[in-house]
């Protein structure tokens, strides 16, 4: 059975969830990046 999952991480990479997946014995057949969100500044007042 294929299936698609969204799945949001902070502080991992493309390569370090690929292989967390594989590990855990999951066969990935491919992990695109739809979205990043950028670094939260916080304004000085």
């Amino acid at each position: 059975m294929n299936s698609n999952f969204m799945v949001k991480v902070e502080d991992a990479k493309l390569p370090d969830i690929q292989k967390a997946l594989q590990n855990a014995g999951i066969k990935v057949r491919s992990i695109i990046e739809v979205y990043k969100e950028g670094e939260k500044k916080e304004e000085a007042k």
